[in-house]
């Protein structure tokens, strides 16, 4: 029983940091709140939390599922054995790195992007 929860452990303790990311993905379009009267502003933002929190859940299922598929192959007992356990928490470990470098790499192709647009906008005013 302890290794499972030690491996459920570090499957959630992992997941704030996708959150995280998530969040860093989203400064870009609250930058353009900004403009919004104060009540689309809250709507908008009503709306971004619940994608958040869909985001959120969709990955974690999405990992759980993968992991356990791909590490569980007894059912002999009601514990991990120690090789499904090692295997459970190398597979998250990968799973949220993977998903921290796609992440990072979305922003920063959305950073490149918001600065073409910017320099675009820029050179036709002048």
């Amino acid at each position: 029983a302890t290794s499972n929860n030690t491996a459920r452990n570090n499957l959630l303790t992992s997941f704030p940091s996708f959150i995280q990311l998530e969040q860093v993905k989203q400064t870009a379009k609250m930058d353009a709140v900004q403009g919004l009267a104060p009540y689309q502003q809250q709507a908008f933002m009503k709306h971004m939390e619940e994608m958040q929190m869909k985001d959120s859940l969709t990955m974690y299922n999405n990992l759980v599922e993968r992991c356990f598929e791909g590490c569980v192959s007894s059912f002999r007992s009601k514990t991990l054995d120690k090789s499904e356990n090692a295997c459970v928490e190398n597979c998250a470990a990968r799973y949220v790195k993977m998903t921290q470098r796609v992440g990072l790499r979305f922003a920063e192709h959305q950073a490149l992007q918001q600065k073409k647009a910017m320099d675009a906008a820029a050179a036709m005013g002048n």
